[in-house]
């Protein structure tokens, strides 16, 4: 009888975060965690364990959620919403104020995938911090959107124009002492420097 296949890979617990106003009353049913999920459950081979929270665009409840997760032990912490210019999108705001460094380079190269699709990609405020051994990173609210900027943009014959963000998460998480991640190239190909890369069966 053929064994079971083992996951090779060591477990990731993420932490996925919804931030609406309206999707938290129950105005509308939330779109942003399961856009997430199903993304990583995609990308990543690791065995994955996921920490949902759904929350109002309210900085002190932001600000407790990232707080949270990052102590209950996830690697990665994704943030959906409140990135605009509204009064109420505070969730740059949230991010930050827990940050023990920031990482630019995450949402500038969101912006750059955004642009490619819509003029008003300017007007999103999007961050990554680390706090602690854990990276916070805010995405845009659509699902869609949510896909565009961690995949990044290929042309016609499937080759990388821009490159998503996701490509540079798996290496850092090793440089801030995480769980090894080993990404699906066929949904979004990581990069290490060959002395990062490890193997396992």
């Amino acid at each position: 009888m053929n064994q079971p296949s083992v996951n090779p890979y060591p477990p990731i617990k993420i932490g996925i975060v919804s931030v609406s106003d309206r999707a938290s009353s129950g105005v509308y049913v939330d779109k942003g965690l399961p856009a997430l999920q199903d993304w990583l459950t995609r990308a990543l081979k690791n065995p994955l364990q996921f920490e949902p929270r759904l929350i109002p665009d309210e900085q002190p409840a932001i600000q407790a959620a990232l707080i949270e997760l990052v102590g209950a032990g996830c690697a990665l912490v994704l943030t959906t919403g409140g990135t605009g210019p509204a009064l109420r999108d505070v969730t740059p705001e949230a991010t930050l104020a827990v940050a023990h460094k920031v990482m630019p380079g995450f949402g500038e190269q969101m912006r750059q995938v955004s642009l490619h699709f819509v003029p008003t990609a300017i007007l999103s405020r999007q961050v990554a911090v680390i706090r602690d051994q854990s990276l916070i990173i805010n995405l845009p609210g659509q699902p869609k959107s949510i896909a565009e900027t961690l995949e990044g943009l290929r042309d016609a014959d499937g080759k990388s124009v821009v490159p998503g963000i996701f490509a540079a998460v798996p290496y850092c998480v090793d440089l801030i002492g995480g769980p090894y991640m080993e990404a699906d190239e066929l949904v979004c190909k990581a990069f290490r420097p060959k002395a990062a890369i490890r193997t396992f069966t």
